[in-house]
């Protein structure tokens, strides 16, 4: 017969990885889900393509980057190129948004703007890494 066993209570809520330290993620993180905002917004006939591909370029620079910080020296390097690709690639997506009538011009300024910041600090993260390694 089995001793009783202990029952630990873990408020997984309050645990944070690695990633949500960096500011980097966080302000992807807010860029994404401002563009899942707008997007649902955008008219059926262009939801499914600019607007699902505008929503998987913004989500693609936080899973990469989420999913370099535990590899190594040379994977982290990759994985935050590819967050800086998803970065750099929701800048014609805005602009077709602005094209399509889909967002006003203010709208595509905030969005290039945010859009530079994170390729700017995604660069910056991977200047880091290469210094330490």
């Amino acid at each position: 017969m089995r001793g009783k066993e202990k029952t630990v209570s873990v408020n997984y809520h309050l645990y944070n990885f690695d990633f949500e330290k960096l500011d980097v993620y966080q302000e992807a993180l807010d860029f994404a889900n401002d563009v899942f905002k707008i997007t649902n917004g955008f008219r059926r006939e262009i939801q499914y393509s600019l607007g699902d591909q505008f929503r998987r370029a913004a989500l693609s620079i936080c899973n990469n980057i989420a999913e370099g910080s535990q590899k190594t020296t040379r994977g982290r390097k990759q994985f935050y190129h590819y967050a800086l690709d998803s970065a750099r690639e929701c800048i014609p997506m805005i602009s077709l948004s602005l094209k399509q009538k889909e967002i006003s011009p203010d709208v595509e300024m905030q969005l290039r703007g945010r859009c530079l910041k994170i390729c700017n600090m995604v660069y910056r993260l991977i200047r880091s890494v290469d210094d330490k390694g």
